[in-house]
């Protein structure tokens, strides 16, 4: 029997039809392709994967098919590890090139992508693969990396066309299990719509009127759910690429009449580039500390503090209504998420490891690159960074000044005056009494103070060691961005 002759587009962090380099060279071609994308089971149950991030994917994947439904295409969908999904499509065909774009996540998706690359080369199959905004793979230290990226954010978006060539016709036995289809379906209307149209939408209406009080409310946190781009889970996932975005925002209209805010959004395109490319060059960010020398610090670690800190029952009004806020909705700001961690590994002295993937289940725009640099980051871990304690209480009036945040997901403080808002522990059993007030909101686990005093002494004498000054030198040489 002879084998039809095609190409494949192996989708991945890439769920969007334009500026996709994958799916215009397997246009170029002349051979007929096969788009697909494979939920593996062993990357699904590692622990950083959570049920939202594969609804947002599979969501993402039939707003996809939606736009080329149009073309007589679709991504097929398999349900499997890429190996013997692999194996079965060069049974089933005679596959000359595979497409994909590069991927910067955890180890086990390298492993992965190392075994396919073996596969693939056994029966003399191209595996070009691309690179993903401005990401560099292999590179030694920053030398001019600043330089690259924005050569490459500026290059033309690629403006894909399809042609109607009908696909080739599959048959397989790799579907998604019913139980876990059904599951991928239910979802949550508090999450942002995933897909390439509502990342479009989110980034016009940022650029036509949001984005104007961007800067003002960037670390409010209410008022950042509105101002704020809210482009992260669509970047994430690759619904927009980073060119797409930047194009957009620095050719807007409005750019000039909202410089500074549009410039912020601007440099944090960027910034989400550059810790990405830490994760790329050093990918142990996911299970060790990226600075050794803090391997050997202790932490008390207690688990009643640590299930407090998970549930949203510190006693610390703006912790818990950040943790149940990111719960329900998926997303909270940039401060906000670095006081988390600030809480968890400072005052409550836990193990960033021990609340590292908790935080990457809840964040619906998990990115493996951003999530372990910047959780280590705020841990204190790296020897380079300054050591950022967050003072909730601080954090909560000067960002909440009102309690609105906080009276909104902290139920249990919805009758409580303001001038208690911050601090609802310092009211008395006679102002309680007084204000015919009862309150069963748990008292802080630690007090601030102490234990703000008592992690400081702690990091700080670990940053003088010999041992942490020494790999701050070799990260410095290899994280440091040049400008050049």
């Amino acid at each position: 029997m002879i084998k039809k002759e095609i190409n494949i587009v192996w989708i991945k962090r890439d769920l969007r039809s334009q500026d996709h380099a994958s799916f215009f060279e397997a246009e170029k071609d002349s051979k007929p392709y096969l788009p697909i994308y494979i939920f593996e089971p062993s990357i699904l149950k590692h622990p950083d994967s959570s049920l939202r991030h594969q609804q947002f994917i599979y969501h993402s994947l039939l707003c996809l098919n939606n736009t080329l439904l149009q073309h007589q295409k679709k991504v097929y969908i398999f349900y499997g590890e890429a190996h013997e999904i692999f194996s079965f499509l060069i049974e089933k065909f005679k596959i000359n090139k595979v497409y994909s774009y590069q991927e910067s996540g955890i180890d086990k998706t390298w492993i992965r992508d190392k075994k396919i690359k073996k596969l693939l080369e056994f029966d003399n199959i191209i595996w070009k693969e691309f690179q993903r905004d401005g990401i560099i793979r292999g590179i030694k230290n920053r030398d001019g990396w600043d330089k690259n990226w924005y050569t490459f954010v500026n290059k033309p978006v690629i403006e894909n066309s399809y042609s109607s060539t009908p696909q080739p016709e599959l048959d397989h036995s790799f579907d998604l299990p019913k139980k876990y289809k059904n599951e991928l379906l239910s979802y949550p209307t508090k999450f942002q719509k995933p897909g390439e149209t509502f990342a479009w939408k989110y980034l016009k209406s940022f650029c036509k009127d949001r984005g104007k009080n961007y800067s003002k409310h960037i670390s409010k946190p209410t008022e950042s759910r509105m101002s704020c781009g809210r482009l992260s889970p669509y970047l994430a996932w690759g619904n927009i690429s980073i060119k797409q975005a930047a194009q957009y925002v620095k050719s807007h209209p409005n750019y000039n009449s909202n410089k500074r805010s549009f410039n912020g959004l601007l440099t944090r395109l960027k910034w989400h580039c550059h810790f990405i490319q830490k994760f790329e060059n050093e990918c142990t960010y996911e299970t060790l500390c990226v600075n050794k020398g803090y391997e050997t610090m202790p932490y008390e670690s207690n688990p009643k503090h640590i299930e407090a800190w998970k549930s949203g029952k510190t006693g610390w009004p703006m912790v818990d209504a950040c943790m149940r806020c990111l719960k329900e909705t998926g997303w909270i700001n940039f401060r906000m998420r670095a006081m988390l961690v600030s809480v968890f590994c400072h005052q409550l002295d836990c193990n960033w490891k021990e609340g590292v993937y908790h935080l990457a289940n809840l964040f619906l725009d998990y990115e493996p690159g951003i999530h372990y640099t910047q959780f280590q980051m705020q841990a204190g871990t790296t020897g380079i960074n300054t050591i950022r304690m967050y003072n909730p209480v601080k954090q909560s009036t000067d960002h909440d000044t009102d309690g609105i945040f906080i009276k909104k997901w902290v139920n249990e403080l919805k009758d409580i005056p303001i001038e208690f808002i911050h601090e609802p522990w310092k009211l008395t059993e006679l102002d309680l009494q007084m204000n015919d007030i009862k309150c069963e909101y748990p008292k802080p686990l630690v007090d601030l103070v102490h234990s703000g005093k008592k992690a400081r002494t702690k990091i700080w004498s670990y940053k003088k060691s010999d041992e942490v000054k020494k790999e701050a030198k070799r990260i410095v040489k290899l994280h440091t961005r040049d400008q050049r």
